[in-house]
C-alpha cells in the first residue's frame, strides 16, 4: 500500500497499488473557447468534438450538451526535448471541402512532423484520429483529461489495455492499432503526465489509477504511425468495445463514410454568387449550423460547442445549449441556404418543447430540461416567426402542431407582453425595441393561422403595441441629441411602464451593481425594426439612432467595423485583457456588424463590405467569434484588435447572421421578413382603431376618435364614469380572444367628455383594485398622449 495525500481534509490516506499521488488534484477548468474547427458525424454516432490549438479539446456525448473530456494533445519528445504541440501552436489545419468537416492537421516543430487525420465514426460513438510522426529518434505521446458528466471532479481514470475513465454512469476509452509501450493515469497538477515531463523531461511515472478527483492519462505509443480510437459509452465495456470496433472498421473507411455523408449534406446547399472568400465563408458557416445539431434530439441546436473563458471555469453551463433565439435565427440561415429540412426540425423540436403556459425557458440542454429559467419574450415569439415563415413558403410539409403552438405562444404574449423580464442579452426587465418588435411581427404573423376571434384580438394589440412603440422606447431631445445633432433616439431598452419606462433607471449587469438613466443606454436594437417591416430604414428616428450607434458603439479594427452591444457593457474582458470573472468590459460582436449591415441593404447601399469584415473578423479556420478585441493588442493573451477574444467561438447565430445577409444582399430583402407584416403596416407607423389599458401597462390620455378596451387576464366587472364619476355604469368582462377579459368602450360614447374614470373589481379574488383610474379624452385638437 501507498498513501495519498487529501488535500480536503489535510490528511494521509491509504491508496492501492499504483495508485498516483496528489489526489484530488488542482481545481479543475475546460479549456479555452478559442476553436480551430468543430466536428461530427451525420449519422448514427452521438459525438461531437471541438478542435482547438491543434488538438482535440471539449469532446461531447451522447448529446451537443454534455461535454466529456477537457483535451485530448500530444507531446513529441526527442534530442531536441519535449514539446507539448498545444503550447507550442505551430500547425496547420486544412479541409477537404469547407463543407466537410474532417481535418488535417500538422504540426511542424523542431526536428519532428506530427500529421493528424480526425474523422468522427458515422456508425459508433467514437472519434478516430490517424498519426504519423516523423523525425530523427522521436516519440509521440498522448495526453488524455476525461471531464466525465461535463465537470472535472470525481473522475476516475485507470490503465487497462489502454486509457480508461469512468465516472457515474459515463465512461470512455482511449485505444491504440499499436498499443502503447507505456501508459500512467495521475492527478492533474501533481501526478499527471504533463507534471512528468516538466519535472523529468521525461515519462518517468506510470501509475495505474487516479480515483475520484481531477485525473488526467498519459501513454507513450508505441508506433509513430497508427490510429487511435476514443469511444464513450455508458460502462467501460461499452466504451472498450466501440473504440476497438471502429478501429477495426479502419480509418480509411470511416473517414470515406464520414465525407460522403456531409457531401450528400452539402448537395442541398444554394450559396448566392459571390467573391471565393465569401463562398468559402458561406459554406463553412452553413456546416458550422448543421453540426450544432443534435442527434437523439434532432432540431435541437445548441448556441456554441464552447465554453467562453472556460479555461478558467469548470461551469455545467457554457454555451452547450439550446436558446430558442439562437436556434430560430440559425433555422432562418438554414432556410435562406436551401436546408429547409434542417430547419422544418428546428420547428420541431420547438413545437415539442414549448411548455403549457405557451412559452419556453431560457435555454435548455438538447432534451429539453431547462438550465436557466428566465423568460424572454422575443424567445417566445421568434418560433411563432420560424413557422410562419416555413408557411409562407408552403414548407410546413407533414409537420404538425405549429397552428397549435402559435396559438399558445401568441396568448403568453398578449398576457405577458409588451415589457419582457429579460431582454435580448439577458441581462434586464422593460421594453426592448428588438423585443417588441418580434412581439409584434409575431402577433400579426400568427393571425392568420389562428380562430376569428383570437385573429381580431391580436391583430388589434399588434397595432396597439406598434403605434405605442416610440412612445415606450424612444426619447425626444434626450442627453445624445446635442452631440450628434439630432432631435431623439432610441433606447436600448426602457425600464417596466411601472418603474418609469422611459424615465426609469437600468441595472448595468456585470458592472458591481451600477445602474443608468434609460435614456443613457444605446444598442442596435432598433434596426431590427426596418429588419422586420414595422418601420422605414429611412425613417428619421431610426437614422438618428444609427447616427449615435455609429459613433459610439461602432470600432474601426484593422479587420473591419465591429460594434459593442451597448455602451457601458460588462460582458468581456477586462482592460488588462484578464478573461470575464462576472466583470469585465464589452467588446465586439461580429454578428452586430451584420445586423448593421442589414439596414444598409434596406437603404440600398450594397452591404459586401460588412460580409468582407465579418469574414475578416474570424478565427485561424473561419470560425466566427462571439467577440473580437477593440484595443491595442496584447500578445501574451493572445488579444489582436479584431480578431476573437475568449468568448464563445464558433458563435451560431454570428455564422447564421452572416448566411443570411449574403443571401439577403442577392435576394434585397431580409430572411425574417414576413410578407403578411409587409401587407399590414407598410413599413409605417399605424393609428390603431383600439387602445388596450391595463393595470401592468396604463396610460392617461387617449386620443380622439379611438375605442378603449380597458382589459385584464381575469373576467372583471368595471365600475366607472365619466368627468369625476358622473353617468356610473357597471359592466362585466367579456372575452376578447387569446384568453384576455376586456370592456370595450367605443369612440363615439366617448365623445363630449373630457376624462374617464373608473375602477376594477375582480370576483375571482373578491376584491377591488383599491384605486381610482383616469384618462383624458382628447379632442381632435388635443395634445400629444403621455409616455405611460
Amino acid at each position: 500500500m501507498t498513501e495519498r495525500f487529501d488535500f480536503y481534509t489535510n490528511t494521509k490516506v491509504a491508496d492501492g497499488l499504483g495508485g498516483a499521488p496528489g489526489w484530488p488534484g488542482i481545481a479543475p477548468t475546460w479549456t479555452s473557447s478559442a476553436k480551430d474547427l468543430v466536428t461530427t458525424a451525420l449519422g448514427g454516432s452521438r459525438v461531437w468534438a471541438c478542435i482547438g490549438h491543434g488538438i482535440i479539446n471539449e469532446v461531447y456525448w451522447p448529446s451537443a450538451g454534455e461535454p466529456q473530456i477537457r483535451d485530448l494533445g500530444f507531446i513529441v519528445a526527442g534530442p531536441t526535448g519535449w514539446h507539448e504541440l498545444k503550447r507550442v501552436g505551430q500547425y496547420r489545419l486544412s479541409l477537404m471541402q469547407p463543407f466537410v468537416p474532417i481535418p488535417r492537421i500538422v504540426h511542424e516543430g523542431e526536428g519532428y512532423c506530427l500529421e493528424l487525420d480526425l474523422s468522427p465514426d458515422p456508425l459508433r460513438d467514437v472519434v478516430l484520429v490517424s498519426f504519423r510522426l516523423t523525425g530523427e529518434d522521436v516519440k509521440l505521446y498522448v495526453l488524455l483529461a476525461p471531464h466525465l458528466g461535463g465537470s472535472g471532479l470525481h473522475n476516475n481514470a485507470r490503465v487497462a489495455d489502454g486509457l480508461v475513465a469512468w465516472k457515474e454512469g459515463c465512461a470512455l476509452h482511449l485505444a491504440a492499432d499499436c498499443g502503447f509501450s507505456r501508459a500512467s493515469a495521475g492527478y492533474v497538477g501533481f501526478s499527471d503526465g504533463w507534471q512528468d515531463f516538466f519535472r523529468h523531461a521525461r515519462m518517468d511515472w506510470t501509475y495505474q489509477e487516479a480515483l475520484d478527483g481531477n485525473v488526467a492519462l498519459m501513454g507513450e505509443l508505441s508506433a509513430r504511425a497508427g490510429v487511435l480510437a476514443l469511444g464513450f459509452a455508458g460502462t467501460r465495456e461499452g466504451a472498450r468495445s466501440l473504440a476497438r470496433s471502429s478501429l477495426v472498421e479502419g480509418f480509411d473507411s470511416v473517414q470515406r463514410s464520414c465525407a460522403a455523408a456531409w457531401q450528400a449534406w452539402a448537395s442541398e446547399i444554394v450559396i448566392p454568387q459571390t467573391t471565393d472568400q465569401l463562398q468559402h465563408e458561406a459554406y463553412l458557416s452553413a456546416m458550422v449550423l448543421k453540426v450544432h445539431e443534435g442527434r437523439t434530439y434532432p432540431g435541437a441546436l445548441i448556441a456554441s460547442l464552447s465554453i467562453p473563458w472556460g479555461n478558467t471555469s469548470d461551469s455545467t453551463g457554457g454555451y452547450h445549449l439550446v436558446w430558442t433565439r439562437d436556434a430560430v435565427e440559425a433555422a432562418f440561415a438554414l432556410v435562406a441556404v436551401g436546408c429547409v429540412e434542417d430547419a422544418r426540425r428546428v420547428l420541431g423540436y420547438m413545437i415539442a418543447t414549448q411548455q403549457t403556459d405557451g412559452s419556453w425557458s431560457q435555454n435548455s440542454f438538447p432534451d429539453g430540461r431547462p438550465f436557466w429559467t428566465g423568460v424572454q419574450l422575443d424567445e417566445v415569439g421568434f418560433p411563432v416567426l420560424l413557422a410562419a415563415k416555413l408557411a409562407e413558403l408552403g414548407a410546413i410539409g407533414r409537420l404538425t402542431g405549429a397552428a397549435e403552438m402559435m396559438t399558445r405562444a401568441i396568448g403568453y404574449l398578449a398576457r405577458n407582453g409588451p415589457g419582457s423580464p429579460q431582454d435580448r442579452w439577458e441581462e434586464n426587465a422593460g421594453i426592448s425595441p428588438f423585443t417588441l418588435g418580434v412581439e409584434i411581427a409575431a402577433l400579426v404573423a400568427a393571425a392568420e393561422h389562428l380562430p376569428a376571434a383570437d385573429s381580431a384580438y391580436a391583430l388589434s394589440l399588434a397595432d396597439y403595441w406598434n403605434e405605442r412603440l416610440e412612445d415606450w422606447t424612444y426619447v425626444e431631445n434626450g442627453m445624445f441629441s446635442q452631440t450628434f445633432g439630432i432631435d431623439g433616439y432610441y433606447v436600448r431598452i426602457a425600464a417596466p411602464l411601472l418603474e418609469g419606462g422611459l424615465c426609469g433607471r437600468i441595472d448595468i449587469r456585470n458592472r458591481a451593481g451600477k445602474s443608468a438613466p434609460a435614456v443613457a443606454l444605446i444598442g442596435m436594437e432598433c434596426l431590427y425594426l426596418a429588419r422586420l417591416g414595422l418601420r422605414d430604414a429611412h425613417d428619421r428616428r431610426i437614422q438618428n439612432t444609427v447616427k449615435i450607434i455609429d459613433g459610439l458603439l461602432g470600432v474601426q479594427t484593422p479587420h473591419g467595423i465591429g460594434y459593442r452591444r451597448y455602451n457601458e457593457d460588462g460582458y468581456g474582458e477586462h482592460e488588462n485583457g484578464a478573461p470575464f470573472d462576472g466583470t469585465g468590459i464589452g467588446r465586439l460582436w461580429p454578428l452586430l456588424t451584420g445586423e448593421r449591415a442589414h439596414l444598409d441593404l434596406l437603404l440600398g447601399i450594397d452591404p459586401l463590405p460588412y460580409l468582407e469584415m465579418m469574414s475578416h473578423m474570424t478565427g485561424a479556420s473561419g470560425l466566427i467569434p462571439e467577440q473580437v478585441w477593440d484595443t491595442d493588442p496584447i500578445p501574451e493573451r493572445g488579444l489582436e484588435p479584431g480578431k476573437p477574444t475568449g468568448g464563445a467561438m464558433p458563435l451560431v447565430w454570428a455564422h447564421a447572421e452572416f448566411l443570411k445577409l449574403l443571401v439577403a444582399r442577392h435576394q434585397r430583402r431580409p430572411l425574417e421578413r414576413l410578407s403578411c407584416v409587409d401587407r399590414r403596416y407598410q413599413a409605417r407607423r399605424p393609428e390603431a382603431v383600439t387602445w388596450h389599458w391595463r393595470e401592468p401597462q396604463p396610460f392617461d390620455a387617449l386620443p380622439a376618435g379611438r375605442t378603449l378596451l380597458i382589459e385584464n387576464i381575469e373576467p372583471f366587472r368595471l365600475h366607472y364614469g365619466f368627468d369625476g364619476w358622473d353617468e356610473v355604469i357597471d359592466m362585466p368582462s367579456e372575452s376578447q380572444g387569446l384568453s384576455i377579459h376586456g370592456v370595450r368602450i367605443d369612440g363615439s360614447a366617448l365623445v363630449g367628455h373630457s376624462t374617464i374614470d373608473f375602477t376594477i373589481y375582480s370576483p375571482e379574488s373578491q376584491r377591488w383594485a383599491g384605486v381610482d383610474y383616469h384618462i383624458v379624452l382628447q379632442s381632435e385638437t388635443g395634445k400629444g398622449v403621455s409616455q405611460s
